[in-house]
């Protein structure tokens, strides 16, 4: 059964109809602060749902109301279960997925009679959404630079991947159903045998990996809404700083011009599957600067607080669209250069730069001293993520948790 938590400043707006009132999740999500500002602030209700017993940073949003299910990492059927009660008893107009996780039971929930619009991939999207197979080949077809990429299943595929080291392992599939609850798999980093023999042992074929060559660039993304007539408000970022400098999502960005031939084999990527509502393509340049497709996000993604800030609300707009499937929305021209950090990930960049790298294979490492420089140093007209005057609270308990769970894995590892 779904449970409502009342938390300090939370509140249903007054006078809101079903109409008005969207559910989004998982509280948790690094976008959840943003995403639930962009809905609060075009008119509407906002609700969150988040794993029973958590204490998310959002909780501090003014406006907000929390309600919480089932943790979906330890029974599927009974995270579903609530969910599908929350929006029966809310009314709500849509629900839309924060992360990964919430893409995989709003996909379920979308095959039940629940009468909700998911604001999010559903069917055959969101099974493209979480399998990067599908997502590489899609890419490729659109003509898309893709990595050269091996897919292993066993312990001894991983093995036969000696010849071609040093190589990168992740997940083929972001989450996965396991015995009926929600795992997610590690990444690992190989560059010598050793380093592939703890990499095959540890993960013991428990899902399908991905296995490709170590690429030396600078990650991008590509953002926007995918509507009937093709592509709108088309955004892009370049990453100045990864939270982890071994390849983890930026903890600083900054706004770039939108790459027009990323931009037309995005068109055709995404007409080709039918996309519909917000994206987010992820790129790696390479010191020659070429720009090589790395996944799909279909999702609310990081770095939604550089959007934000450049006039782009993606999140409500995407709610708009569900009911206005020819929307054109407005905003300011872009701009170029424009930062935007989050406080919590860049002090984890810090404590990782210089605790120094955990594989041979990166040999290109930031400077200590360096990194401790740019991240100290706060540049004028500098943004931050999940920042508002008002929530300020949110900020700050969003920055020591952020810390404080990396500084915790790393103890159990």
């Amino acid at each position: 059964m779904a449970v409502t938590t009342p938390e300090q400043g939370s509140r249903h707006l007054a006078g809101a109809s079903t109409g008005d009132r969207v559910l989004i999740g998982f509280a948790d999500a690094l976008a959840a602060p943003e995403a639930a500002w962009s809905l609060l602030e075009s008119g509407l209700s906002v609700t969150a749902f988040a794993r029973r017993g958590s204490r998310p940073p959002i909780r501090r949003c003014r406006g907000l109301e929390i309600v919480e299910v089932a943790p979906p990492e330890r029974d599927l059927q009974a995270t579903l279960a609530d969910l599908q009660a929350v929006v029966q008893d809310g009314g709500y107009r849509a629900v839309m997925p924060l992360n990964d996780p919430a893409v995989w039971i709003c996909s379920q929930l979308a095959a039940l009679d629940t009468d909700v619009a998911i604001a999010g991939p559903t069917g055959a999207r969101a099974t493209l959404a979480l399998d990067k197979r599908l997502q590489l080949e899609a890419a490729a077809r659109a003509g898309f630079n893709v990595p050269p990429t091996l897919c292993a299943e066993t312990v001894d595929d991983v093995l036969g991947l000696a010849n071609n080291l040093p190589v990168a392992l992740k997940p083929a599939c972001p989450v996965i159903d396991r015995g009926g609850r929600l795992v997610r798999d590690r990444s690992y980093m190989c560059g010598d045998r050793a380093e592939l023999d703890a990499a095959a042992h540890r993960w013991d074929g428990a899902g399908p990996m991905l296995a490709q060559p170590l690429l030396d660039g600078v990650g991008e993304g590509l953002f926007g809404l995918a509507a009937r007539d093709g592509l709108i408000a088309l955004s892009a970022h370049r990453r100045v700083r990864m939270m982890n400098p071994q390849g983890s999502g930026s903890s600083a960005c900054v706004s770039v011009a939108v790459d027009p031939e990323l931009a037309a084999c995005a068109e055709r990527m995404l007409g080709d599957v039918g996309w519909q509502g917000m994206f987010m393509l992820e790129f790696l340049r390479d010191t020659d600067g070429l720009p090589w497709f790395m996944e799909l996000n279909g999702r609310t993604w990081g770095s939604m607080a550089l959007a934000r800030r450049s006039g782009l609300e993606y999140p409500a707009w995407a709610i708009r669209q569900l009911a206005e499937p020819a929307l054109e929305p407005v905003f300011p021209p872009l701009r170029e250069g424009q930062v935007c950090r989050h406080l919590g990930r860049e002090l984890v960049h810090l404590l990782m730069v210089l605790r120094g790298p955990k594989s041979v294979a990166l040999t290109n490492w930031p400077s200590r001293w360096r990194t401790l420089r740019e991240v100290l140093r706060v540049g004028r007209g500098e943004g931050w993520y999940n920042w508002r005057r008002s929530d300020w609270r949110l900020f700050l308990d969003d920055a020591i948790r952020t810390v404080s769970s990396e500084v915790a894995k790393k103890g159990k590892a």
